[in-house]
């Protein structure tokens, strides 16, 4: 079976800032809503099914926290990285708020950050062109 085009399963860094990339729009930007430009992703719509949503949710964004090991990523970088899951983790178990909270707080979006600034310093090769 071939690979997706452009998409590796390598443990290199540029196959990981594919990967993490990518989850991160599959998390946070997958939807626009319509009428308005505000977009939303899974996080969000698997965060309305009450505590396993969130644990499912959770699960997810940890799963960047790996990649971020895979790239030999700092164990404070990881800890933010975990902090920031573990933060949106909590306010979705708080039924309402954590729904609200998806739309401000998304916790993957902040960990892709801290990933693609330890890429662009360590790994400057596997920078892209965001449009």
């Amino acid at each position: 079976m071939q690979p997706t085009p452009g998409f590796s399963i390598g443990r290199d860094p540029h196959s990981v800032r594919q990967r993490v990339v990518a989850l991160e729009k599959l998390l946070e930007r997958s939807f626009t809503i319509p009428g308005t430009r505000q977009t939303v992703g899974l996080d969000a719509l698997i965060g309305l099914v009450p505590v396993g949503g969130d644990v499912i949710a959770a699960a997810m964004g940890l799963y960047m926290v790996w990649e971020a090991r895979n790239i030999g990523m700092s164990r404070g970088a990881m800890v933010r990285m975990v902090g920031n899951v573990g933060f949106d983790w909590l306010l979705g178990l708080i039924p309402g708020v954590g729904d609200v909270a998806d739309f401000f707080y998304r916790s993957n979006s902040r960990n892709l950050k801290i990933i693609k600034r330890h890429l662009d310093k360590h790994h400057p090769a596997t920078a892209t062109i965001d449009s």
